[in-house]
């Protein structure tokens, strides 16, 4: 009971922490390119199009979710057809997940391409 009153602070800190820190080195890295008369505008692409961020998150997590499920029958298969269970279920999850993921990770490369 008591390591749950710790973990979950601890986490949320962490994440909090990063945030911080990169929000705080952009914003002193930019003050001192303003101070010595640098535009911080370079940090921004002129021509450059990019794919707006919730079309990534959505093919990414549809791919993920189905390489999950994709992983869960196969694995029932797998489970069906005679090995053993505590090694087909994770393994194929796991690997139909990333197959997913990697995917998901093709397209967005090939989004901004064509953006």
């Amino acid at each position: 009971m008591g390591s749950e009153v710790i973990i979950l602070p601890l986490i949320f800190g962490v994440i909090f922490g990063i945030f911080y820190l990169y929000i705080s080195a952009r914003n002193k890295e930019r003050l001192a390119l303003i101070e010595k008369g640098a535009d911080a505008s370079i940090f921004y692409g002129k021509h450059r199009k990019v794919t707006p961020i919730w079309k990534v998150i959505v093919i990414n997590l549809a791919l993920l979710l189905m390489g999950i499920g994709a992983g869960t029958l196969i694995s029932e298969i797998i489970v069906q057809a005679g090995v053993e269970e505590s090694v087909a279920r994770p393994g194929t999850i796991f690997l139909m997940a990333g197959i997913g993921l990697f995917l998901g990770f093709v397209l967005t490369k090939k989004l901004n391409k064509d953006a």
